[in-house]
């Protein structure tokens, strides 16, 4: 079963997590409207792969920047600051792979299900902080190492 939330103006469908890959990963699909930027953050805890199905994201990953296109791919491996934006006219979508699973529960429980409605930040930092998150700013950002 799928299930939508809207985290720092993305939809985000979890499409599998520890309840159905035995905590080894999550998959989850991401719509960015355009504009939208996650905070500049980092896993401690796990690997994220970012795959494009649409559209193109602008990836900063520690001291790199690219812009990935449909099709394309890109290894975030654990402790290393980054944001993924979509910075074109057009809205972008793709898939994630969180390795092992924890990147699903944040999204299930800071996530809103009205696209409007903010997060609730306590709520947010205090999830990141249990699975290993660092939240290192506000979306708009930019990684500084």
């Amino acid at each position: 079963m799928t299930q939508s939330f809207w985290l720092f103006g993305s939809r985000l469908t979890i499409v599998a997590d520890h309840t159905t890959t035995d905590g080894k990963y999550d998959l989850v699909e991401g719509y960015f409207p355009p504009g939208t930027q996650t905070p500049p953050h980092r896993h401690t805890r796990y690997s994220e792969q970012l795959y494009v199905l649409e559209g193109e994201f602008t990836v900063w990953a520690g001291k790199n920047k690219l812009v990935l296109e449909a099709g394309e791919s890109f290894l975030i491996p654990k402790g290393i600051t980054h944001v993924v934006a979509a910075l074109s006219d057009r809205p972008a979508r793709g898939l994630v792979v969180a390795s092992p699973s924890a990147f699903a529960h944040l999204v299930e429980a800071t996530g809103t299900l009205n696209e409007h409605e903010e997060a609730d930040m306590e709520l947010f930092m205090r999830v990141s902080s249990e699975i290993g998150d660092e939240t290192l700013g506000i979306p708009g950002d930019l990684p500084t190492t």
